[in-house]
């Protein structure tokens, strides 16, 4: 009785500890079962049913030969190119032209969120494309296919795709040429006297200011309607003695009111599609 009084006094950590001892070696011999039966699994897989994965290399040796040379440059110049090939999207075509003015018609509407900006950047994207397409096909035609066929080097392909896109350029400042004696100045080259004269660092540039010109004037054609009837809420809110009402939030779904009625979305596609010379 004296034992059993003092086994019921232990505590109960004790109990939990035998319980623990006695259950580990029925744990350790599961454990030791589940190894060897992987082990055996393992040894059964032969080496053709293992994953295949390929193995990848990479050797860096000297050039030997100047050829080796060139080609590395021009593999490294046409890796420039392709990294520059978004901005020289956005400037050397009529991207710049459709951007800023869609951007300027979404400012006259006073909307803020509607359309967002990646909306109108792909707007002015594919608009883009729909009106270089002939200038691309021109450059695939006479650059990319007889490059890829091994027709021509790379620097003749250059010259091929180079030449749709100059005459492109300066078609768009047929009518005002005289960003490009500015720039010839400033590079202090000799005036031109014809579109060959002009190097293409130089035409670029002027292409540029010319568009960005073009495109501050179309936007604020664009600008004086709308401004017109914002005025004009402003007065009548001021003459009912509204002056704490934003003439902003009133104009707003007159402004939209009137750009849906006179289709002002296609009206603006045709003319910034029409402005550019073919």
């Amino acid at each position: 009785m004296r034992n059993c009084f003092l086994f019921l006094k232990k505590p109960l950590s004790v109990l939990f500890v035998c319980a623990a001892l006695s259950v580990c070696p029925l744990a350790a011999q599961t454990t030791n079962r589940s190894s060897r039966g992987t082990t055996e699994m393992n040894m059964n897989v032969r080496p053709s049913q293992l994953p295949q994965v390929p193995n990848i290399g990479i050797n860096i040796t000297q050039p030997q030969t100047g050829e080796q040379v060139a080609f590395s440059v021009q593999l490294l110049l046409l890796l420039t190119v392709l990294t520059l090939a978004p901005s020289l999207l956005i400037l050397v075509t009529s991207f710049l032209r459709f951007s800023i003015v869609l951007d300027f018609i979404k400012r006259a509407l006073s909307l803020q969120q509607v359309p967002p900006t990646a909306v109108l950047n792909g707007i002015a994207f594919f608009m883009t494309m729909f009106v270089m397409w002939p200038v691309f096909q021109e450059i695939y035609a006479n650059s990319y296919r007889p490059l890829s066929d091994g027709e021509i080097t790379i620097e003749q392909a250059y010259t091929q795709a180079e030449a749709p896109l100059r005459i492109y350029m300066y078609n768009q400042m047929r009518a005002d040429t005289r960003s490009i004696p500015l720039f010839m100045s400033m590079a202090r080259l000799p005036q031109p006297r014809n579109l060959a004269d002009v190097p293409t660092h130089v035409l670029i540039p002027a292409y540029i200011l010319h568009e960005l010109t073009v495109a501050f004037k179309i936007g604020i054609i664009l600008y004086i309607p709308f401004i017109v009837i914002d005025m004009v809420v402003a007065s009548i809110l001021m003459s009912m003695g509204m002056m704490m009402l934003p003439p902003v939030q009133i104009s707003m779904p007159f402004k939209l009111i009137l750009f849906v009625l006179v289709d002002g979305w296609g009206l603006l596609t045709q003319q910034l599609f029409t402005s550019i010379v073919r």
